[in-house]
Formats: structure tokens, sequence, C-alpha cells
């Protein structure tokens, strides 16, 4: 069974070699992000999340909406399991796939081909399943002889393609999106918008984080309203 499941969760991040705060910088605080929590000479803590209770299950599209700086990337990497929480706990069943960063886990000495096969195994595929999955990535990304070549050679748009091409072949159980993902020139971007829709569509959970109102109307059916860090209001639609 796929879920996400957080009880209670707090984020305390530590902020190294900042001054005393000040009330310009509470007042920041207060209305652009996170609390700040506890400070003294040599350490201030940021409240990123604080007592934070979700349940995600299999067929929910999860729309996280907020003000810049109300939690919802920091929410995201906690899913992702980049961050622990400082209090509470979170479980999760079920491969996790997170879009939070997609050239995460390429290496620009190897060729396109070699990274196509690490950055699967990073995800979490076997080197069978990327060995077959390999020359349909390849086609798609339309990088052709360049994929014999190492990456550092590419352009960033290159780069965004490989990624995309990569990333949007394995099957995620559960997909972490910070905002909707489109890649590469005007050609490329209708083919990968309806590769996109299909992958998406194929996981069993996807949390959204977006400021585009349409999208989260359209994709998601939980809505989860976040405010400095907390969950301020949480609806089905």
């Amino acid at each position: 069974m796929v879920f996400l499941k957080l009880q209670s969760c707090s984020l305390n991040l530590p902020v190294y070699g900042a001054s005393n705060r000040s009330l310009k910088q509470m007042m920041l605080s207060a209305a652009t992000g996170g609390r700040i929590s506890a400070d003294s000479r040599k350490l201030t803590v940021v409240e990123a999340l604080r007592d934070v209770s979700l349940e995600v299950t299999a067929g929910d599209r999860v729309g996280l909406v907020g003000h810049n700086g109300a939690g919802k990337t920091t929410l995201l990497r906690l899913l992702a399991g980049i961050y622990e929480p400082s209090a509470g706990a979170f479980r999760s069943q079920g491969r996790v796939t997170s879009l939070l960063d997609l050239t995460l886990g390429l290496d620009y000495e190897a060729t396109g081909y070699e990274n196509i096969v690490l950055r699967g195994l990073i995800l979490g595929a076997s080197k069978a399943d990327m060995t077959r999955l390999t020359p349909t990535i390849a086609e798609f990304s339309e990088l052709g002889d360049y994929l014999n070549m190492p990456v550092r050679t590419y352009s960033s748009g290159m780069v965004l393609r490989l990624a995309f091409a990569i990333v949007t072949s394995v099957h995620a159980d559960i997909l972490l999106m910070d905002e909707w993902l489109s890649v590469g020139d005007a050609g490329f971007v209708k083919k990968a918008e309806a590769h996109m829709q299909e992958f998406v569509g194929k996981a069993d959970i996807l949390v959204l984080a977006s400021h585009n109102a349409k999208i989260i109307e359209d994709l998601c059916n939980v809505i989860v309203e976040l405010e400095h860090g907390t969950v301020k209001d949480v609806r089905r639609v």
C-alpha cells in the first residue's frame, strides 16, 4: 500500500553565523517565512515547519499552496527524505521520485548513456531496467550522438532534456514536484508536456507545490494551504 503519513511533524533549521535577531529580522520572518524559534550569539534556529499532520493515500493528488516562504518546498524536501523532522513522525511506503532538482545525480564527466544508467539507479530502478529503457530514453531526448559524449559538453538545455527523459522513464509510486515541469525549446516542450501528463497520471500519489491556481485546480483533489510552516487548511475538491 502506497502512502505518506506525517504526525505532528516539526522541522527546525539552524542558521550558523547569523547575528542576534533584530526587530527588522523578526518582522521579515513574520511576513515572509518560517518563524525564528530560538537564537543565541552563535546560532539562529528557524522553525520551518510546525506541528504538521497529513495523511496521503493512493489516488490522492495533493496541491500545496501558500505564499512564498509558507513552507511548501520545505515540506516537499521532508517528504523526499532530504530533511528528517525535528519532532513528530514521518512514514512512507512506495518508490518516491522527486523532481525538486532534475539534474541531481548526473555525473558531468560521464557520457549521456552512462548517466542514463547512473541516474536510473539513483531513482531505484535496476541496471537491467535501465538497459531496457535506454533506447526509449535516447530517442525521446533527441540528443543523438551527443549521448556518447561527456555531459559537460552539453548546453544547459541539453542537460535538462537528458535529465527529464531519464526521470520520467522510471515509474514513480509517489511523485513530488515543486511547480509544474516543462523543459526544452518550443518543439520539445509540446512533446515533453504530453509525456509529463502521462508520467504524472501513472503515479499513485502526486504532491505538487505551485502558485498556479489553474494547474492546482486541474490536477489536484486535495488542497493543503500552508502559512508560516503550519497547515492552515486541508480540503478535498
